[in-house]
């Protein structure tokens, strides 16, 4: 027996097995069992099909943050035989206008608070028109597991925004190679700090949904909430990018609350030191470990746990990690060939999985470019310690070369980080007559602290890294510019390295 794979499977079990349980929760009034939330999906896809004219295949656009009718778009537009697309609302207007438009969506729903990008099509306002409850299941779609259920467009920071095409199949594999991984379970509760315009939360939408756990809602990301929303509903798994986790432990109430319902803590999206790791563990009692993934692998694809029968240890634990279940990922040089273990020679993180993407919306090159000799190219450069362990030094395009000599900004930043007054750091190049390129840093410092002097912190590098590699540029802000789920946006800060 052969059946499709489809994430509308993690929708059937939850309806009939966790019927009565609270799935969703959001704020402190909204507490939705499954059935409820079931019949939601149903509402969704009954209005996409007879009072907008979705058909089939046309992509249904959603901008908003991480509310419950974000997370009922992720059933209820694939009910509907629709392709979903989650947009970035920290995009602008014109971005977002370009991705409609690039796309050819059939219908957008949008928060009234976020840009209106002026949308030619059926626009629902959240808020203003409700779907509400079907009265009867809608009726499953005719599901191909290759057909695309999911467009996302990615950040746009090597140039103009592509869409990832993701399948039912991809979806379905990575929630459950990520689940099976990281030893989800049922009892779990999530909070949603990781937007959900960003490849589903990095998955949550669709295993927790299968397992039957816990969906506490997180509109926007803010510290205080965050605390109180782990003490009040028990929050077992957090999800969080470097730059929450340091807003959280800068938060007063990080000691005041009860926060010993966490199990663990993954950090991703962006490189943490051990020091990071050990703060994070401290202040919530628990396991922290690392992850990363793409837009282009749904998106995960490495997480730092422990091996088995191995001792604990936070060095490796703040590593890029191992590959999930499901994933073959190799370190391959220019040749494609593997790179030794030695965690000293670099080579680009490539992976092939089934829960890699289709390819790029309506890019035929660059999905072969991408997808070269049967490898997703990540563009990430990395090395592997003798475990399999692998540790990523920085993007191909963050590479710094000066003088004939790479320098790892992610070094650079690991150098700074150490710092007692920085709090943030980011490196980038900096275009040089007479190297071709030097360092430049920027960093924040936490509040209350004197900043320090540029060439207090070049010395600070210098004193640890070979001198060419010290930052020639050293820019104090009050805080780095970020992204949609608060990466530090290196594209800005080089802009503004330009205007200066």
């Amino acid at each position: 027996m052969k059946l499709p794979l489809t994430p509308l499977d993690f929708l059937t079990r939850a309806r009939r097995l966790f019927a009565d349980r609270v799935g969703v929760v959001q704020g402190d009034d909204l507490r939705m069992t499954y059935a409820t939330f079931a019949r939601r999906c149903d509402g969704l896809a009954t209005l996409l099909r007879d009072d907008l004219g979705v058909r089939p295949g046309d992509r249904v656009a959603f901008l908003a943050g991480n509310v419950h009718e974000l997370l009922e778009a992720y059933y209820g537009v694939l009910l509907a035989g629709a392709v979903l697309l989650p947009l970035n609302i920290r995009n602008s207007a014109p971005e977002l206008a370009a991705c409609l438009a690039d796309s050819r969506a059939a219908a957008l729903f949008r928060d009234p608070a976020l840009p209106d990008p002026g949308f030619g099509g059926p626009t629902v306002v959240l808020g203003e028109r409700d779907w509400g409850q079907a009265d009867e299941p809608f009726p499953l779609p005719d599901v191909d597991e290759d057909d695309p259920a999911e467009l996302f467009y990615t950040s746009g920071s090597t140039g103009r925004a592509k869409g990832a095409l993701l399948s039912h199949r991809a979806l379905y594999l990575h929630a459950v190679h990520n689940a099976l991984t990281n030893g989800m379970g049922g009892h779990d509760v999530l909070l949603h700090t990781i937007p959900l315009f960003h490849v589903n939360g990095w998955g949550t939408a669709h295993f927790l949904t299968g397992l039957g756990g816990t969906h506490v809602m997180l509109p926007r990301f803010d510290a205080a909430e965050v605390l109180r929303m782990v003490e009040r509903e028990g929050v077992t798994r957090l999800f969080l990018v470097p730059t929450m986790a340091l807003t959280l432990l800068d938060h007063p109430d990080v000691g005041q609350r009860d926060l010993s319902s966490v199990q663990q803590v993954s950090l991703g999206g962006a490189p943490s030191t051990p020091a990071l790791l050990a703060a994070v563990e401290e202040a919530f009692g628990c396991e922290a470990i690392c992850g990363y993934g793409m837009t282009e692998s749904s998106p995960t694809l490495t997480r730092s746990l422990d091996k088995p029968g191995t001792p604990k240890s936070r060095i490796r634990r703040a590593t890029t990690g191992l590959p999930i279940v499901g994933v073959d990922l190799r370190v391959l040089d220019d040749h494609d060939a593997e790179v030794p273990w030695d965690a000293t020679t670099i080579g680009e993180v490539c992976a092939r999985s089934n829960h890699v993407m289709i390819g790029y919306w309506e890019r035929p090159d660059e999905t072969a470019e991408a997808l070269r000799g049967g490898w997703l190219r990540t563009g990430d450069l990395a090395v592997v310690d003798a475990e399999g362990y692998v540790t990523i030094v920085d993007r191909r395009r963050d590479l710094i070369v000066s003088g004939g000599e790479n320098i790892a900004s992610v070094e650079v930043e690991a150098a700074l980080a150490t710092h007692p007054a920085v709090r943030e750091v980011a490196v980038v190049g900096l275009a040089d007559e007479r190297w071709g390129e030097v360092p430049a840093a920027f960093v924040s410092v936490p509040d209350g602290m004197p900043p320090p002097t540029e060439e207090e912190l070049i010395e600070w590098v210098r004193a640890r890294l070979a001198r060419f590699k010290a930052p020639k540029v050293v820019r104090v802000l009050d805080e780095l510019p970020k992204g949609g789920t608060g990466k530090i946006d290196k594209l800005a800060l080089r802009a503004r390295l330009v205007e200066g």
